[in-house]
């Protein structure tokens, strides 16, 4: 394990999903691959997500795009979720999953925007509103 890569990582992990990233980081050592979640947070989030050129939000943003043009619903849950803690409103997260049906089609939009999309602003306002009353 690359130390200083890891521990990027673990920060830009918190920063996308300061409530939740420490038990992200947790199942992934008590899965059946550990390695691959030690490498996850090294590669993607220490080295990748590090780099200079673009800021956390535009690479969020940039990921939720990929991942619609994908289909990958469940990764995109976390993504939506970590665009909009870095400042992305639902509009803007829409507009980007939009821009997608160009290179993906309908079916993957109406998965993703009308299902995933949904589903994340959904239980996120919930939860707003639990807290509020």
């Amino acid at each position: 394990m690359n130390n200083e890569n890891y521990y990027k990582g673990l920060e830009v992990l918190a920063k996308i999903d300061p409530d939740n990233y420490e038990n992200i980081v947790e199942s992934l050592k008590h899965s059946i691959s550990p390695d691959l979640g030690t490498l996850a947070v090294e590669f993607n989030y220490g080295q990748i997500f590090s780099r200079p050129g673009l800021d956390l939000k535009s690479r969020l943003l940039a990921t939720v795009a990929g991942l619609t043009a994908i289909g990958n619903t469940e990764q995109l849950k976390f993504y939506i979720n970590g665009a909009l803690n870095v400042g992305w409103t639902e509009e803007e997260i829409v507009e980007a999953m939009m821009q997608m049906i160009i290179y993906a089609g309908f079916p993957v939009a109406l998965n993703t925007i009308l299902t995933v999309a949904t589903e994340v602003f959904t239980a996120r306002r919930s939860q707003v509103r639990e807290e509020k009353g």
